[in-house]
């Protein structure tokens, strides 16, 4: 069996031992588009975490019988066209949980104690230049006691809201925009008016692209802060640059952008205040993470081999 993993470079480095034992292994550390049909000639199994393998490639690939998304998301591939030419096509869930909730709440603790500005002074000598023994120049506020709001209520948003509970906060689950509230959530539009902290979990589909605009963030709280782990595109970026700007809320942490990587002009990356935190889309890359990955691919390949079907999505 011909495996090939077309971005080896998103795995930082990690072991692809798992891999090189299930058959003829061949690795590349980037693909780019116009690279994918040569880097994937002749494979019987493709490895792709954010390589396009659309219609028009995969037409073009006779021996390929399975394609492993290393990630959870597949927009990526064509699904359609994978079933129509009789290509599985499988997924992994579940890996990078601990790693992406821990990221969260590195950028809620690191805004709701402005622990990056105090750590900026500290390396341009103003601590050395304090008349007493700490300063305070910044809010430091508790996250006990907050009303923390989860946008998107599957794993990462229940384990987002487990930790939130352990330190004290009120967690509220927001219902779907202009959906009907179900039993045990909060009415959309209630949640962000009520939130001290929104934190999004959600998917991007058509439903939840720009679900966060300029109307919704002028319903949110002055002091509120405004997290985003899941997609870019669920929040309108220039509404949000111009939010930040004119401290309509107090802050926001995000680790995806509309277009990855970060264009130059991208309103957020763009942004200079101290009341946005932004990182490169690493919060699902702890190694931990990385590894359990790596297993879960090659035992969706080990599956397929011996006519399983493990995370099969096509």
């Amino acid at each position: 069996m011909n495996i090939t993993l077309l971005d080896t470079a998103t795995l930082a480095g990690t072991s692809l031992e798992p891999f090189q034992t299930l058959g003829n292994f061949t690795s590349y550390s980037l693909t780019s588009p116009a690279q994918v049909l040569a880097h994937s000639a002749g494979a019987d199994v493709l490895i792709t975490n954010k390589v396009v393998l659309n219609r028009e490639t995969l037409a073009k690939l006779p021996e390929l019988k399975l394609i492993c998304v290393a990630a959870t998301g597949t927009n990526n591939v064509d699904l359609v066209a994978a079933k129509e030419f009789g290509i599985a096509v499988t997924n992994v869930a579940g890996y990078s949980t601990p790693s992406v909730v821990q990221h969260t709440f590195a950028l809620i603790t690191n805004l709701l104690g402005n622990t990056h500005r105090y750590i900026a002074d500290c390396q341009q000598g103003l601590w050395q230049q304090s008349e007493m023994f700490c300063r305070l120049d910044y809010r430091f506020n508790d996250i006990g006691g907050k009303t923390l709001a989860i946008i998107g209520y599957g794993s990462l948003g229940k384990a987002v809201a487990d930790v939130a509970r352990a330190f004290g906060a009120n967690v509220i689950i927001s219902e779907r925009k202009n959906q009907v509230t179900r039993e045990g959530r909060t009415e959309f539009y209630q949640a962000i008016k009520t939130a001290d902290v929104i934190s999004v979990h959600c998917p991007l589909t058509d439903e939840s692209r720009d679900l966060i605009g300029a109307a919704e963030l002028a319903m949110m709280k002055p002091n509120a802060i405004l997290i985003n782990t899941a997609r870019g595109g669920i929040v309108n970026e220039a509404d949000l640059a111009n939010a930040l700007s004119n401290n309509q809320i107090a802050g926001a942490g995000f680790d995806v952008l509309s277009k990855e990587p970060a264009a130059k002009d991208n309103p957020l990356a763009a942004y200079r205040g101290d009341n946005l935190i932004l990182t490169p889309h690493i919060a699902w890359a702890s190694e931990e993470s990385i590894i359990r990955l790596v297993k879960q691919v090659s035992l969706n390949i080990s599956a397929f081999s011996q006519g399983e079907s493990l995370n099969r999505l096509v």
